[in-house]
Protein backbone atom coordinates (compact mmCIF):
# COMPACT_ATOMS: atom_id res chain seq x y z
CA UNK A 1 0.00 0.00 0.00
CA UNK A 2 2.89 2.37 0.75
CA UNK A 3 4.83 1.62 -2.42
CA UNK A 4 5.61 4.75 -4.44
CA UNK A 5 3.72 5.30 -7.67
CA UNK A 6 6.86 4.60 -9.71
CA UNK A 7 6.86 1.07 -8.27
CA UNK A 8 3.13 0.51 -8.76
CA UNK A 9 3.30 1.51 -12.42
CA UNK A 10 6.57 -0.24 -13.21
CA UNK A 11 6.19 -2.15 -16.54
CA UNK A 12 5.73 -5.91 -16.21
CA UNK A 13 6.89 -6.86 -19.71
CA UNK A 14 9.52 -5.52 -22.08
CA UNK A 15 6.75 -4.45 -24.48
CA UNK A 16 5.47 -1.96 -21.86
CA UNK A 17 8.80 -0.13 -21.59
CA UNK A 18 8.58 3.24 -23.35
CA UNK A 19 11.13 5.56 -24.91
CA UNK A 20 13.81 2.99 -25.75
CA UNK A 21 12.63 1.69 -29.11
CA UNK A 22 16.19 1.59 -30.44
CA UNK A 23 16.84 -1.27 -27.98
CA UNK A 24 13.38 -2.85 -27.70
CA UNK A 25 12.00 -2.47 -31.22
CA UNK A 26 11.84 -5.31 -33.73
CA UNK A 27 15.52 -4.93 -34.62
CA UNK A 28 16.66 -3.67 -31.21
CA UNK A 29 19.67 -5.37 -29.61
CA UNK A 30 17.78 -6.47 -26.48
CA UNK A 31 14.99 -7.93 -28.61
CA UNK A 32 17.55 -9.87 -30.62
CA UNK A 33 19.34 -11.13 -27.48
CA UNK A 34 16.08 -12.33 -25.93
CA UNK A 35 15.03 -14.08 -29.15
CA UNK A 36 18.47 -15.70 -29.32
CA UNK A 37 17.80 -17.32 -25.94
CA UNK A 38 21.25 -16.63 -24.45
CA UNK A 39 21.61 -13.75 -21.96
CA UNK A 40 24.62 -11.49 -22.33
CA UNK A 41 26.24 -9.20 -19.77
CA UNK A 42 25.21 -5.58 -20.29
CA UNK A 43 25.99 -2.07 -19.17
CA UNK A 44 22.97 0.24 -19.22
CA UNK A 45 24.18 3.83 -19.55
CA UNK A 46 21.64 6.59 -19.40
CA UNK A 47 20.21 9.55 -17.48
CA UNK A 48 18.09 9.23 -14.32
CA UNK A 49 14.51 8.07 -14.81
CA UNK A 50 14.98 6.47 -18.24
CA UNK A 51 14.18 2.89 -17.10
CA UNK A 52 17.54 1.22 -16.43
CA UNK A 53 16.40 -0.75 -13.36
CA UNK A 54 13.10 -1.77 -14.96
CA UNK A 55 14.87 -2.92 -18.09
CA UNK A 56 17.31 -5.03 -16.06
CA UNK A 57 14.47 -6.75 -14.15
CA UNK A 58 12.49 -7.53 -17.27
CA UNK A 59 15.60 -8.75 -19.08
CA UNK A 60 16.14 -11.32 -16.31
CA UNK A 61 12.44 -12.20 -16.37
CA UNK A 62 12.60 -12.86 -20.11
CA UNK A 63 15.23 -15.55 -19.46
CA UNK A 64 13.50 -16.84 -16.29
CA UNK A 65 16.75 -16.18 -14.47
CA UNK A 66 17.36 -15.50 -10.81
CA UNK A 67 17.57 -11.73 -10.46
CA UNK A 68 19.67 -10.27 -7.62
CA UNK A 69 19.75 -6.46 -7.41
CA UNK A 70 22.56 -4.73 -5.52
CA UNK A 71 23.62 -1.12 -5.23
CA UNK A 72 27.20 0.06 -5.32
CA UNK A 73 26.15 2.70 -2.80
CA UNK A 74 25.02 0.21 -0.12
CA UNK A 75 26.89 -3.01 -0.92
CA UNK A 76 30.58 -3.82 -0.97
CA UNK A 77 33.06 -6.56 -1.77
CA UNK A 78 32.00 -8.82 1.13
CA UNK A 79 28.41 -9.11 -0.14
CA UNK A 80 29.59 -9.77 -3.68
CA UNK A 81 31.98 -12.54 -2.62
CA UNK A 82 29.31 -14.17 -0.45
CA UNK A 83 26.79 -14.13 -3.29
CA UNK A 84 29.25 -15.66 -5.77
CA UNK A 85 30.27 -18.37 -3.30
CA UNK A 86 26.61 -19.27 -2.73
CA UNK A 87 26.07 -19.46 -6.47
CA UNK A 88 28.95 -21.90 -6.82
CA UNK A 89 27.77 -24.01 -3.85
CA UNK A 90 24.06 -24.02 -4.69
CA UNK A 91 23.51 -23.63 -8.43
CA UNK A 92 19.71 -23.75 -7.89
CA UNK A 93 19.15 -26.48 -10.46
CA UNK A 94 21.28 -24.66 -13.02
CA UNK A 95 19.13 -21.52 -12.90
CA UNK A 96 21.09 -18.64 -14.41
CA UNK A 97 22.04 -15.81 -12.02
CA UNK A 98 21.66 -12.27 -13.33
CA UNK A 99 23.35 -9.82 -10.99
CA UNK A 100 22.24 -6.21 -11.30
CA UNK A 101 24.57 -3.53 -9.92
CA UNK A 102 23.04 -0.08 -9.77
CA UNK A 103 25.46 2.88 -9.79
CA UNK A 104 28.24 0.49 -10.81
CA UNK A 105 30.57 3.41 -11.47
CA UNK A 106 30.84 3.92 -7.70
CA UNK A 107 32.82 0.69 -7.34
CA UNK A 108 36.58 1.21 -7.39
CA UNK A 109 38.94 -0.65 -9.73
CA UNK A 110 39.58 -3.52 -7.30
CA UNK A 111 35.85 -4.04 -6.78
CA UNK A 112 35.20 -3.97 -10.52
CA UNK A 113 37.99 -6.49 -11.10
CA UNK A 114 36.20 -8.92 -8.76
CA UNK A 115 33.57 -9.53 -11.45
CA UNK A 116 36.01 -10.41 -14.23
CA UNK A 117 36.55 -14.17 -13.79
CA UNK A 118 32.88 -14.86 -13.00
CA UNK A 119 31.59 -12.91 -15.99
CA UNK A 120 34.25 -14.63 -18.10
CA UNK A 121 33.26 -18.19 -17.08
CA UNK A 122 29.51 -17.53 -17.11
CA UNK A 123 28.94 -17.94 -13.35
CA UNK A 124 27.02 -14.66 -13.44
CA UNK A 125 25.42 -12.50 -16.07
CA UNK A 126 26.26 -8.97 -15.00
CA UNK A 127 24.05 -5.99 -15.69
CA UNK A 128 25.49 -2.67 -14.59
CA UNK A 129 23.63 0.62 -14.56
CA UNK A 130 25.32 4.00 -14.61
CA UNK A 131 24.62 7.64 -15.32
CA UNK A 132 28.35 8.30 -15.83
CA UNK A 133 30.30 7.93 -19.06
CA UNK A 134 31.66 4.36 -18.80
CA UNK A 135 34.79 5.32 -20.71
CA UNK A 136 35.87 7.24 -17.61
CA UNK A 137 34.11 5.42 -14.77
CA UNK A 138 34.71 1.71 -15.59
CA UNK A 139 38.04 0.02 -16.07
CA UNK A 140 38.75 -1.27 -19.56
CA UNK A 141 38.96 -4.94 -18.56
CA UNK A 142 35.39 -5.00 -17.26
CA UNK A 143 34.12 -2.73 -20.01
CA UNK A 144 35.41 -5.11 -22.67
CA UNK A 145 33.25 -7.91 -21.23
CA UNK A 146 30.01 -5.90 -21.30
CA UNK A 147 27.77 -4.75 -24.14
CA UNK A 148 27.30 -1.04 -23.57
CA UNK A 149 23.72 0.05 -24.28
CA UNK A 150 22.93 3.76 -24.30
CA UNK A 151 19.48 4.68 -22.98
CA UNK A 152 17.94 8.00 -23.87
CA UNK A 153 15.95 10.67 -22.08
CA UNK A 154 12.25 9.92 -22.41
CA UNK A 155 10.78 12.05 -25.17
CA UNK A 156 7.43 13.82 -24.97
CA UNK A 157 5.53 10.91 -26.49
CA UNK A 158 7.01 8.41 -23.99
CA UNK A 159 6.13 10.67 -21.05
CA UNK A 160 2.57 11.04 -22.34
CA UNK A 161 2.28 7.23 -22.45
CA UNK A 162 3.30 7.05 -18.78
CA UNK A 163 0.74 9.72 -17.88
CA UNK A 164 -1.93 7.89 -19.87
CA UNK A 165 -1.06 4.61 -18.12
CA UNK A 166 -1.65 6.27 -14.75
CA UNK A 167 -4.98 7.78 -15.73
CA UNK A 168 -6.09 4.48 -17.28
CA UNK A 169 -5.14 2.24 -14.36
CA UNK A 170 -5.34 4.57 -11.35
CA UNK A 171 -7.38 7.76 -11.55
CA UNK A 172 -8.04 10.78 -13.75
CA UNK A 173 -5.99 13.79 -12.75
CA UNK A 174 -8.02 16.93 -11.94
CA UNK A 175 -6.11 19.05 -14.46
CA UNK A 176 -6.70 20.44 -17.93
CA UNK A 177 -4.90 19.45 -21.13
CA UNK A 178 -2.72 22.52 -20.61
CA UNK A 179 -1.89 21.19 -17.15
CA UNK A 180 -0.87 17.85 -18.64
CA UNK A 181 1.49 19.62 -21.04
CA UNK A 182 2.94 21.48 -18.07
CA UNK A 183 3.54 18.18 -16.27
CA UNK A 184 5.38 16.79 -19.27
CA UNK A 185 7.48 19.95 -19.45
CA UNK A 186 8.43 19.78 -15.76
CA UNK A 187 9.53 16.13 -16.04
CA UNK A 188 12.29 17.07 -18.55
CA UNK A 189 12.70 13.54 -19.88
CA UNK A 190 12.72 11.82 -16.46
CA UNK A 191 9.96 9.20 -16.12
CA UNK A 192 10.48 8.73 -12.38
CA UNK A 193 10.20 12.46 -11.78
CA UNK A 194 7.00 12.57 -13.82
CA UNK A 195 5.46 9.85 -11.64
CA UNK A 196 6.54 11.75 -8.52
CA UNK A 197 4.83 14.87 -9.87
CA UNK A 198 1.66 12.88 -10.62
CA UNK A 199 1.75 11.40 -7.13
CA UNK A 200 2.08 14.86 -5.59
CA UNK A 201 -0.97 16.08 -7.46
CA UNK A 202 -3.13 13.04 -6.82
CA UNK A 203 -2.37 13.02 -3.10
CA UNK A 204 -2.74 16.75 -2.44
CA UNK A 205 -5.72 17.70 -4.63
CA UNK A 206 -8.97 18.19 -2.74
CA UNK A 207 -12.08 16.28 -3.74
CA UNK A 208 -13.80 17.71 -6.85
CA UNK A 209 -11.05 20.35 -7.15
CA UNK A 210 -9.88 21.37 -10.60
CA UNK A 211 -6.23 22.44 -10.49
CA UNK A 212 -5.24 25.35 -12.73
CA UNK A 213 -1.62 26.14 -13.65
CA UNK A 214 -1.16 28.56 -10.76
CA UNK A 215 -2.17 25.90 -8.20
CA UNK A 216 -0.03 23.28 -9.95
CA UNK A 217 3.00 25.53 -9.73
CA UNK A 218 2.49 25.84 -5.98
CA UNK A 219 2.13 22.08 -5.49
CA UNK A 220 4.84 20.83 -7.81
CA UNK A 221 8.60 20.97 -7.50
CA UNK A 222 10.70 21.77 -10.54
CA UNK A 223 13.23 19.11 -11.40
CA UNK A 224 16.77 20.22 -10.47
CA UNK A 225 19.15 20.79 -13.37
CA UNK A 226 20.87 17.56 -14.40
CA UNK A 227 24.48 18.52 -13.90
CA UNK A 228 27.45 17.07 -12.08
CA UNK A 229 30.28 19.54 -11.61
CA UNK A 230 32.83 16.75 -11.25
CA UNK A 231 31.67 14.43 -14.00
CA UNK A 232 30.89 14.23 -17.71
CA UNK A 233 28.09 16.81 -17.67
CA UNK A 234 30.60 19.40 -16.55
CA UNK A 235 33.02 18.65 -19.38
CA UNK A 236 30.32 18.29 -22.03
CA UNK A 237 28.81 21.69 -21.26
CA UNK A 238 32.09 23.59 -21.08
CA UNK A 239 33.02 21.96 -24.40
CA UNK A 240 29.71 23.12 -25.89
CA UNK A 241 30.22 26.66 -24.54
CA UNK A 242 33.79 26.90 -25.82
CA UNK A 243 32.89 25.61 -29.28
CA UNK A 244 29.89 27.96 -29.55
CA UNK A 245 32.20 30.91 -28.81
CA UNK A 246 34.77 29.60 -31.29
CA UNK A 247 31.97 29.19 -33.84
CA UNK A 248 30.90 32.84 -33.39
CA UNK A 249 27.39 31.95 -32.18
CA UNK A 250 26.56 34.27 -29.25
CA UNK A 251 23.05 32.86 -28.75
CA UNK A 252 24.25 29.27 -28.37
CA UNK A 253 27.10 30.48 -26.14
CA UNK A 254 24.64 32.29 -23.84
CA UNK A 255 22.44 29.19 -23.71
CA UNK A 256 25.29 26.90 -22.59
CA UNK A 257 26.53 29.53 -20.15
CA UNK A 258 23.03 29.71 -18.62
CA UNK A 259 22.90 25.90 -18.44
CA UNK A 260 26.14 25.86 -16.49
CA UNK A 261 24.98 28.56 -14.09
CA UNK A 262 21.70 26.69 -13.58
CA UNK A 263 23.67 23.54 -12.77
CA UNK A 264 25.66 25.35 -10.09
CA UNK A 265 28.98 25.59 -11.94
CA UNK A 266 31.78 27.40 -10.13
CA UNK A 267 31.98 30.91 -11.70
CA UNK A 268 35.75 30.94 -11.07
CA UNK A 269 36.08 27.95 -13.39
CA UNK A 270 34.02 29.73 -16.03
CA UNK A 271 36.12 32.88 -15.74
CA UNK A 272 39.34 30.92 -16.19
CA UNK A 273 37.94 29.23 -19.28
CA UNK A 274 36.75 32.53 -20.74
CA UNK A 275 40.26 33.95 -20.44
CA UNK A 276 41.51 30.78 -22.13
CA UNK A 277 39.03 31.30 -24.99
CA UNK A 278 40.30 34.86 -25.46
CA UNK A 279 43.88 33.63 -25.71
CA UNK A 280 43.32 30.42 -27.67
CA UNK A 281 40.66 31.37 -30.22
CA UNK A 282 40.94 35.15 -30.59
CA UNK A 283 44.45 36.10 -29.59
CA UNK A 284 45.80 39.19 -31.32
CA UNK A 285 42.95 39.27 -33.83
CA UNK A 286 41.30 41.35 -31.09
CA UNK A 287 43.66 42.23 -28.21
CA UNK A 288 40.73 43.82 -26.36
CA UNK A 289 39.13 40.40 -25.89
CA UNK A 290 41.60 39.39 -23.19
CA UNK A 291 41.04 42.66 -21.33
CA UNK A 292 37.28 42.22 -21.43
CA UNK A 293 37.53 38.63 -20.16
CA UNK A 294 39.73 39.74 -17.25
CA UNK A 295 37.39 42.66 -16.53
CA UNK A 296 34.45 40.24 -16.33
CA UNK A 297 36.40 38.09 -13.88
CA UNK A 298 37.17 41.13 -11.69
CA UNK A 299 33.55 42.27 -11.88
CA UNK A 300 32.32 38.89 -10.67
CA UNK A 301 34.86 38.85 -7.84
CA UNK A 302 33.62 42.26 -6.69
CA UNK A 303 29.87 41.86 -7.26
CA UNK A 304 29.19 38.14 -6.92
CA UNK A 305 25.88 36.66 -8.13
CA UNK A 306 23.67 37.62 -9.89
CA UNK A 307 25.20 40.95 -10.95
CA UNK A 308 28.56 39.44 -11.75
CA UNK A 309 26.98 36.77 -13.95
CA UNK A 310 25.87 39.48 -16.35
CA UNK A 311 29.47 40.65 -16.72
CA UNK A 312 30.48 37.10 -17.66
CA UNK A 313 27.60 36.94 -20.16
CA UNK A 314 28.78 40.24 -21.67
CA UNK A 315 32.28 38.84 -22.11
CA UNK A 316 30.91 35.67 -23.70
CA UNK A 317 28.97 37.65 -26.32
CA UNK A 318 31.99 39.84 -27.08
CA UNK A 319 34.24 36.81 -27.51
CA UNK A 320 31.71 35.05 -29.72
CA UNK A 321 31.53 38.02 -32.09
CA UNK A 322 35.23 38.89 -32.03
CA UNK A 323 37.43 38.04 -35.06
CA UNK A 324 39.02 34.63 -34.52
CA UNK A 325 42.63 33.52 -34.72
CA UNK A 326 44.47 30.62 -33.14
CA UNK A 327 47.84 31.86 -34.45
CA UNK A 328 49.20 32.50 -30.93
CA UNK A 329 47.97 29.08 -29.76
CA UNK A 330 49.58 27.19 -32.63
CA UNK A 331 52.77 29.30 -32.50
CA UNK A 332 53.29 28.65 -28.78
CA UNK A 333 52.52 24.95 -29.24
CA UNK A 334 55.12 24.67 -32.01
CA UNK A 335 57.68 26.64 -29.96
CA UNK A 336 57.06 24.33 -26.99
CA UNK A 337 57.69 21.25 -29.10
CA UNK A 338 60.97 22.66 -30.44
CA UNK A 339 62.00 23.71 -26.91
CA UNK A 340 61.46 20.13 -25.66
CA UNK A 341 63.62 18.73 -28.45
CA UNK A 342 66.46 21.26 -28.08
CA UNK A 343 66.54 21.95 -24.33
CA UNK A 344 70.25 21.01 -24.26
CA UNK A 345 71.24 23.90 -26.53
CA UNK A 346 72.55 27.13 -25.01
CA UNK A 347 71.69 30.62 -26.29
CA UNK A 348 74.26 32.06 -28.73
CA UNK A 349 77.12 33.74 -26.83
CA UNK A 350 76.52 36.96 -28.76
CA UNK A 351 73.36 37.75 -26.79
CA UNK A 352 74.66 36.67 -23.36
CA UNK A 353 75.77 39.23 -20.75
CA UNK A 354 79.41 39.17 -19.68
CA UNK A 355 79.71 40.52 -16.12
CA UNK A 356 83.14 38.90 -15.55
CA UNK A 357 86.48 39.00 -17.39
CA UNK A 358 86.40 35.25 -17.90
CA UNK A 359 83.02 35.42 -19.57
CA UNK A 360 84.23 38.18 -21.87
CA UNK A 361 87.32 36.16 -22.65
CA UNK A 362 85.35 33.16 -23.83
CA UNK A 363 83.13 35.26 -26.08
CA UNK A 364 80.07 36.22 -24.05
CA UNK A 365 78.49 39.33 -25.57
CA UNK A 366 81.01 39.54 -28.40
CA UNK A 367 79.72 41.42 -31.49
CA UNK A 368 76.34 42.06 -29.85
CA UNK A 369 74.53 44.93 -31.56
CA UNK A 370 72.38 47.22 -29.42
CA UNK A 371 69.25 47.54 -31.56
CA UNK A 372 68.53 51.16 -30.55
CA UNK A 373 71.90 52.24 -31.94
CA UNK A 374 71.28 50.81 -35.41
CA UNK A 375 69.93 52.73 -38.38
CA UNK A 376 66.56 51.03 -38.33
CA UNK A 377 66.32 50.40 -34.57
CA UNK A 378 66.59 46.74 -35.54
CA UNK A 379 69.78 44.70 -35.78
CA UNK A 380 68.41 41.53 -37.39
CA UNK A 381 70.64 39.31 -35.22
CA UNK A 382 70.08 35.58 -34.76
CA UNK A 383 68.57 34.87 -31.35
CA UNK A 384 68.15 31.10 -31.62
CA UNK A 385 70.77 28.55 -30.47
CA UNK A 386 73.54 27.71 -32.91
CA UNK A 387 72.48 24.96 -35.29
CA UNK A 388 68.82 25.94 -35.36
CA UNK A 389 67.67 27.62 -38.53
CA UNK A 390 65.29 30.42 -37.81
CA UNK A 391 61.70 28.99 -37.73
CA UNK A 392 58.50 31.00 -38.07
CA UNK A 393 56.05 29.98 -35.35
CA UNK A 394 53.71 32.96 -35.42
CA UNK A 395 51.69 33.21 -38.63
CA UNK A 396 48.94 35.80 -38.20
CA UNK A 397 45.69 35.56 -40.13
CA UNK A 398 44.06 38.21 -42.30
CA UNK A 399 41.38 38.93 -39.71
CA UNK A 400 40.91 41.73 -37.20
CA UNK A 401 43.95 43.33 -35.63
CA UNK A 402 46.19 40.48 -36.81
CA UNK A 403 46.16 42.11 -40.24
CA UNK A 404 48.28 44.83 -38.63
CA UNK A 405 50.46 42.25 -36.89
CA UNK A 406 51.07 40.57 -40.25
CA UNK A 407 52.22 43.88 -41.73
CA UNK A 408 54.68 44.34 -38.86
CA UNK A 409 55.91 40.76 -39.13
CA UNK A 410 56.46 41.13 -42.89
CA UNK A 411 58.27 44.44 -42.32
CA UNK A 412 60.79 42.96 -39.90
CA UNK A 413 61.18 39.81 -41.98
CA UNK A 414 62.06 41.83 -45.10
CA UNK A 415 64.34 44.12 -43.10
CA UNK A 416 66.17 41.13 -41.60
CA UNK A 417 66.81 39.78 -45.10
CA UNK A 418 68.10 43.18 -46.24
CA UNK A 419 70.46 43.59 -43.27
CA UNK A 420 71.78 40.05 -43.52
CA UNK A 421 72.27 40.31 -47.27
CA UNK A 422 69.84 37.55 -48.16
CA UNK A 423 67.87 39.65 -50.61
Amino acid sequence: MNAPLSEKLRPTTLSEVVGQDHLLGVDGLITRIVHGGKPLSLLLWGPPGCGKTTLARLYAQAFRARFVPLSAVFHGTAELKKLIQETHAHPLFNQQLILFIDEIHRFNKAQQDLFLPFVEDGTIILIGATTENPSFSLNSALLSRLRVLTLQHLNEEALKQILSRFETTQAKLPISDEGREYLIHLAQGDGRHLLNLIENLSSTAREHEELDLAKMQLLLQKRPALYDKAAEGHYNLISALHKAVRGSDPDAALYWLARMFQGGEDPQFLCRRIVRMAAEDIGLADPQAMNLALDAWRAYDQLGSPEGELAIAQAIVYLALAPKSNAIYTAFKAATELAKETSHLAPPKTILNAPTKLMKKIGYGKDYQYDHDTAYGFSGQHYFPEGIERPQFYQPVERGFEREMKKRLDYFSNLRKKINGSE
